[in-house]
């Protein structure tokens, strides 16, 4: 498996397995505006198939995992938590000492992969994510990547 950073030209790629992934997805202007912002976004690529991409952004020394995905096709193989531990390796290249991120609280897989990774819940966001027949709360969960000074 390959990460490199993410292009325009991988946009419709990206968007087409994030619109599979998500009932709520990203849109191309999503991940432009992440794109131009500076954001850090990647892809992970196995025989030049798209099998996982993910953005997130920095300020100081906090980071929050915008978005992350691996298509169906290459699920429970091992791509995303490659993913997600070279995103890790990365940020805390940076200086980088909490992550945030939030998840659906359905998704069970999620969940599992972030607590692998270290990661532990610290709130809840009531409602958050639309979903056909409602409202869905997201858990906010957080890793501490560096020791506090």
């Amino acid at each position: 498996m390959k990460i490199r950073a993410m292009q325009v030209s991988d946009l419709d790629a990206v968007v087409a397995a994030e619109a599979a992934l998500h009932p709520s997805p990203w849109s191309t202007g999503n991940f432009r505006d992440s794109l131009l912002a500076g954001h850090r976004a990647v892809i992970a690529e196995e025989n030049e198939q798209l099998v996982g991409y993910a953005v997130t952004s920095q300020v100081l020394d906090e980071a929050e995992l915008l978005t992350i995905g691996v298509p169906a096709h290459a699920q429970r193989r091992g791509h995303g938590a490659a993913l997600l531990t070279a995103l890790l390796d990365g940020l805390r290249a940076d200086g980088v000492r909490r992550v945030f991120l939030e998840v659906r609280e359905s998704n069970l897989p999620a969940h599992n992969l972030y607590r692998r990774h270290g990661f532990v819940a610290i709130g809840r966001r009531k409602g958050y994510y639309p979903t056909p027949h409602g409202r869905e709360d997201a858990v906010t969960m957080a890793l501490q990547l560096a020791a506090q000074e």
